[in-house]
């Protein structure tokens, strides 16, 4: 019985011991301290053990600095910077306008010289509106004004539902004017704690609010009209479809939602019933698949607000990198709502020349009364086979069918980063990509890609100019896409552009006997032209953007770049699997060596036979064994037959392939 005494008390003294090195060693590390908010709320140990304080980075970007674990347990792409400066623009244009509707005028870092010019040319009628001596201005006239780092009483709630290391709710406090909080919320109790940790180190306390919970239920919580936010910002590590449902409800009337999407793969057409279960739309693979993914985004979200009586109103739609980005406004309004149905259509697309029909779902007809009718759309307006090469067709969608941007809105936007070059880092870009976007028909979903044209009928391309300016010359429309370099967007039909093509093939003939009679080539080509196209190049031909020589497609930022791996709870470092990654690559292609490089590389790898324990050469093995030495002649050989390719890296020599 004393003995086991003696046990008991050793272990309590072991346990007591262990507790108290290990307060002092959390003690002894800064960034390394517990979040006292969770452990009272009990989301300490909810699924994310803690680990000891790994080394940390400080990270630069805009007017905030954070610092970010080296170790992959907070997300951080610093590739989407433009992603973030570009929602910093978009987001001081919305509270322009929503602030100044109550009379509050916002204060940009870096526009003081532009209003003070402004002031300056008025100064007669500043002097018509100054008080006389004795007089007072009433305090409902008096001029307001919000500046960056204030709270303003009037100003714009918004929440970023899924925040990982806070560096865009932190940008939005220090360089957003007119908000009166910043809700940063994660799931992701580190994250909550980094985030509480980057919000002391820039001052903004005050403005920006830590959360700790599941995004969905932090809106769903505030449904409510006084409690909704003004803007919401969702930029999930892939989807964002789990959470639309939710923010629809949560956002104001007349709030803005922004979201972006990284799952290019399905919204691009390598999968279509994924994306038909996540955002209620088949993608299609086309030319054109980035501005699809782009409306059947647009169309999820009106989607999901149409079930509570609002809709959707786009301001502005773009595609970049590896993904969509796109800022919608959300009203509430029965009669919109049921004009929902005439917004969407179905893709109807060739499988052989890639030609493409919209079919709306919905009809809205007004009586001479003034009365709006909504009706069921007739259709299909295709054949079964396709006109012009007698394939079959693809059907995808719904997707948005109107326009993606509100040109206004945009011109706005461009504007203000057009005269504060040095606010954003990627400011050239923002206005490469925003003048793009001015530049396109709003009014014509989809496009065309002068390689898909040329490589169709098996022709030379022509320049992107002799195709403009021969759609110009025939009477129709055209513009460029932000979405893609090669793009064709035109109200032209199929019928004009094909006959376009033909007489361009007339001046860069194709050797018609080597087409196969089935092929969309032979068919196409068998038809006459009944439009003569003139290839003679016009002024207007040649985009604003383009002349003025515009970074309107960014080339790759920087090696490796992409989307990052998504964030692991203790920091799985992620550098063995990087370089695991940057050996495999180009594994296939014959490494550019001469032969005696390549000869004395592979001597130092041995064969399959010295692996198995049955090469006659023993220690003294190598892949290659040089020239044979009298009584062993048959060793070499052996080893060469029995090359594997296992080691990584290797490719073996061409007679072994």
């Amino acid at each position: 019985m004393s003995h086991a005494k003696t046990v008991l008390w050793l272990s309590l003294t072991l346990r007591t011991a262990r507790s108290l090195s290990r307060v002092r060693f959390m003690e002894g590390q800064p960034h390394g301290m517990q979040n006292p908010g969770a452990m009272e709320n009990g989301s300490g140990a909810r699924g994310e053990e803690r680990q000891p304080a790994t080394q940390e980075t400080i990270v630069t970007e805009g007017a905030a600095k954070i610092v970010f674990p080296s170790a992959n347990e907070v997300f951080y792409n610093p590739v989407q910077e433009f992603n973030r400066d570009l929602t910093c623009a978009v987001i001081t244009e919305f509270a322009r306008i929503q602030l100044g509707a109550k009379g509050i005028q916002i204060k940009v870092p870096g526009e003081e010289d532009t209003q003070k010019v402004v002031v300056d040319l008025s100064e007669q009628e500043k002097e018509k509106v100054e008080p006389k001596e004795g007089e007072s201005l009433v305090p409902g006239d008096q001029h307001r004004t919000a500046a960056v780092g204030e709270i303003c009483e009037e100003g714009l709630r918004v929440l970023e539902g899924l925040a990982a290391s806070g560096l865009r709710s932190i940008r939005f406090a220090r360089e957003v004017p007119g908000l009166q909080s910043v809700v940063a919320n994660d799931a992701s109790a580190r994250a909550v704690d980094l985030i509480r940790q980057n919000v002391q180190l820039n001052d903004v306390a005050h403005l920006v609010k830590p959360s700790h919970a599941d995004a969905r239920m932090l809106m769903y919580q505030h449904q409510k009209v006084s409690e909704r936010f003004d803007v919401i910002d969702l930029d999930p590590y892939g989807s964002p479809a789990p959470f639309l449902d939710a923010a629809v409800q949560a956002v104001s009337e007349g709030g803005l939602l922004c979201v972006t999407c990284t799952d290019m793969a399905v919204l691009g057409g390598n999968s279509g019933e994924t994306c038909y279960s996540k955002y209620g739309a088949m993608a299609l693979k086309s030319r054109a698949c980035h501005e699809m993914a782009l409306r059947i985004v647009l169309h999820s979200l009106d989607l999901h607000a149409n079930c509570y009586q609002r809709y959707v109103v786009p301001l502005l739609s773009i595609s970049a990198d590896f993904y969509v980005r796109v800022f919608v406004r959300v009203f509430t309004g029965q009669a919109h709502v049921k004009a929902s149905a005439s917004k969407q259509a179905l893709v109807f697309q060739c499988v052989g020349c890639g030609a493409f029909h919209l079919q709306r779902l919905g009809k809205v007809a007004t009586a001479s009364s003034g009365r709006v009718k909504f009706s069921a759309a007739c259709g299909p307006p295709v054949a079964p086979e396709c006109g012009h090469c007698g394939h079959r067709h693809q059907l995808g969608g719904p997707i948005w069918a109107e326009p993606i941007h509100d040109l206004d809105f945009v011109r706005r936007v461009l504007e203000a980063v057009s005269t504060n070059t040095c606010r954003f880092h990627t400011s050239e870009r923002i206005q490469g990509v925003l003048s793009v976007v001015t530049e396109e028909l709003p009014d014509v979903p989809l496009y065309y890609t002068l390689d898909q044209l040329s490589s169709t009928i098996h022709c030379n391309t022509p320049s992107l100019l002799q195709l403009r300016s021969a759609l110009l010359h025939a009477g129709f429309r055209v513009s460029l896409s932000h979405a893609c370099r090669n793009a064709v967007k035109t109200d032209a039909p199929s019928e004009a552009l094909w006959d376009i093509m033909r007489c361009w093939e007339k001046e860069c003939p194709v050797k018609r006997e080597r087409l196969s009679e089935t092929s969309p080539a032979f068919r196409i080509l068998g038809v006459e032209p009944r439009l003569q196209a003139n290839f003679t190049i016009r002024e207007d031909a040649n985009p604003s953007s383009r002349q003025r020589g515009l970074k309107r497609f960014q080339v790759n930022p920087e090696a490796n770049w992409g989307p990052r791996p998504r964030a692991r709870p203790g920091g799985k470092n992620t550098s063995k699997t990087e370089e695991r990654r940057r050996l495999r690559q180009n594994k296939r292609k014959e490494l550019s060596e001469d032969p005696a490089q390549q000869a004395a590389r592979l001597k130092t790898f041995p064969c399959k036979r010295f692996k198995e324990g049955t090469c006659d050469r023993g220690d003294q093995c190598c892949y290659s064994h040089g020239q044979p030495t009298p009584g062993a002649s048959a060793a070499p050989t052996d080893c060469l037959k029995t090359f594997s390719p296992s080691s990584p890296g290797l490719e073996p020599p061409q007679d072994h392939v």
